[in-house]
């Protein structure tokens, strides 16, 4: 895509030249090469620590000298998911961008606006020549989509900031000053599969066409979850005939509510099978009209040399998952609206004797992110499935008294003349961690809007992302003197 008539130019352009890189979490290198081209290639001070971060350092312009350093912090990785009839190489191809309207999207595929807008920004930034700014510590993170390792295993002895300011939130009217820590859980259960039944038919079904969205910022919408919905029909399937699981393969990454999930069974009456799946469908129609418009359930008669999950396996696996809590866990006393826990059951597979599931358990408060994590636990011990939780990183609590929120709550007022609003939001900023690492730092979060983000619907504003860059830029202006 031409960004050429698209302002601000030298951000979009960043963007597009970062997009034409594969970035998945976990596989950074090329992304960590580009970025140390660009550094090196603009004269900057240029550097990785142990881990992959990236470091690039830019000294104040004239005049602005006797300011505080400002730390810019966005992550590299992006997320990775597509539709089911897209084909696209994640590993090969860079994302294929273009423009509705006021919207830059992608072409059946995640976008990478989360985070690759706050990249663009600071790459554009320490591009400049004309741009007023203090002394910058640029640090872009690696891995911050599935496990945040890259803030984990940083290392704060290359960075001297006392203010920091993260690019990664979604909505341009707000300013962040707290997030949700987490935790992943993990479970894994082997059985004996046993032999289709001699005349039973086999059938796939498909339930796709939901929403999905990010496990955290997405979680009180009310929207499907695929998994879910799927072990929801089988449970009702068995209620009126024998059945039989051959598979089952919902959901795709660990932080993206489930979009798509797929089943074979085995079953002797097709036509009832049909008639079931009707009556569900008319149900979920009335239920989600509202949220999930587009779904859709989908049957067909299949072949396959799959064996069997036994039954009594498999009223245990379906138990356990109708079960297990997903979604809203609790609401903040504390500060209105923000969801304090929750919990998304994102990835299931059962085939060839192996049943596996990922979740992702969230809170703002540490103990109840024990207690919804000990909750998901304590449903698949009770099957006797082996339950390995890792991951865990902390939550980032708000600082009512935190200066640069005070400067940049006034410097919104006085650009859009409207009170920003200040929130903790349910999504796991970096933030959390960084705290930890660089305590004293007074730190801050924001950005333009994006909607759908870790979805092959994901988008991001044109016009706002022209309001944060002005807001972005006003702001650097107005950092405190050392």
């Amino acid at each position: 895509m031409d960004f050429s008539n698209i302002e601000p130019k030298a951000l979009w352009q960043h963007f597009a030249a970062l997009n034409a890189v594969p970035r998945p979490s976990k596989k950074e290198e090329r992304v960590i090469a580009f970025m140390l081209n660009f550094g090196t290639s603009i004269g900057l001070d240029t550097q990785t620590d142990a881990i992959g971060n990236v470091i690039i350092k830019k000294a104040a312009t004239a005049g602005m000298q006797d300011r505080q350093t400002v730390i810019l912090q966005s992550h590299l990785d992006m997320v990775h998911q597509k539709n089911a009839n897209t084909v696209f190489d994640f590993d090969q191809q860079g994302i294929d961008m273009y423009q509705d309207g006021d919207w830059i999207r992608a072409k059946g595929t995640t976008l990478g606006a989360d985070n690759g807008i706050g990249v663009a920004a600071i790459m554009a930034l320490l591009a400049s020549t004309d741009i007023a700014h203090p002394a910058l510590e640029a640090f872009f993170t690696i891995d911050e989509e599935t496990g945040m390792t890259g803030a984990k295993q940083m290392d704060s002895s290359l960075l001297n900031g006392t203010i920091l300011l993260n690019l990664d939130t979604e909505d341009d009217d707000e300013l962040s000053v707290g997030c949700a820590g987490g935790i992943d859980t993990n479970t894994s259960f082997a059985y004996q599969e046993t032999e289709v039944i001699d005349g039973y038919k086999l059938f796939k079904i498909q339930i796709s066409g939901l929403l999905g969205g990010h496990s955290g910022m997405d979680i009180d919408k009310g929207r499907g979850n695929a998994n879910k919905w799927l072990v929801r029909l089988l449970w009702e399937i068995s209620q009126i005939m024998d059945v039989q699981l051959l598979s089952f393969d919902g959901g795709s990454l660990r932080n993206a509510i489930p979009r798509e999930a797929t089943t074979i069974i085995a079953v002797k009456d097709g036509s009832s099978l049909q008639t079931a799946i009707d009556t569900f469908t008319r149900t979920l129609r009335e239920e989600y009209h509202l949220i999930e418009p587009h779904f859709a359930v989908q049957i067909q008669e299949t072949k396959s040399a799959l064996n069997a999950v036994p039954t009594h396996i498999f009223k245990q696996i379906i138990a356990t998952l109708y079960g297990v809590q997903n979604g809203v866990y609790r609401m903040s006393p504390d500060i209105e609206g923000l969801v304090e826990a929750s919990s998304s059951l994102a990835r299931v597979v059962i085939e060839n004797g192996s049943f596996t599931t990922q979740s992702l358990q969230r809170s703002s408060v540490e103990s109840t992110k024990r207690e919804i994590s000990t909750a998901i636990q304590c449903a698949f011990e009770n099957m006797d499935a082996t339950v390995e939780q890792s991951g865990d990183y902390p939550g980032w609590k708000p600082n009512s008294s935190s200066a640069i929120l005070q400067i940049m709550k006034q410097q919104y007022i006085d650009m859009f003349k409207e009170t920003p609003k200040v929130k903790a939001c349910h999504a796991g900023l970096e933030c959390g961690l960084l705290s930890e690492k660089l305590p004293g730092v007074d730190m801050i979060s924001f950005g333009p809007n994006i909607r759908a983000a870790h979805s092959p619907d994901e988008c991001v504003q044109i016009s706002s992302v022209q309001k944060f860059w002005a807001y972005f830029l006003n702001s650097l202006t107005h950092i405190p003197k050392v």
